[in-house]
């Protein structure tokens, strides 16, 4: 298999940088995708609310989010808080990571040591 992973985040997220950092100590090839410099289209994120859905996406701990208006935040369904993210993509759990076709978010070190290969 020759994919490429695709990293999506923001360069100043410590989480982004620790994914970075440990793909880089293993030599895993990669791609890396700046919200902030380089947007985000929204059928990309539409994909990401089916595969893993819009819960899972949206980062209610951020301080985007605690920042937001409590009218905002009130009575968020898929459509809302998809709208949100696009508005406001540092809402998004970071970082999404794609392999493949697998969409995940957030990073733990041993769950992506058993999804990632490691190169030869």
């Amino acid at each position: 298999m020759n994919t490429v992973l695709t990293l999506y985040g923001i360069k100043t997220c410590d989480t982004v940088r620790k994914a970075r950092r440990w793909l880089q100590a293993r030599g895993i090839e990669h791609r890396f995708h700046d919200f902030r410099s380089d947007g985000l289209p929204a059928e990309l994120l539409e994909r990401w609310v089916v595969q893993l859905g819009w819960e899972a996406l949206l980062n209610r701990a951020s301080a985007t989010y605690r920042q937001l208006p409590p009218k905002q935040k009130e009575n968020l369904d898929q459509a809302r808080a998809t709208a949100l993210m696009l508005q406001h993509p540092t809402l998004i759990k970071r970082p999404v990571a794609i392999y493949g076709d697998e969409v995940r978010t957030g990073f733990r070190e041993a769950d992506w040591q058993r999804w990632l290969p490691t190169p030869a």
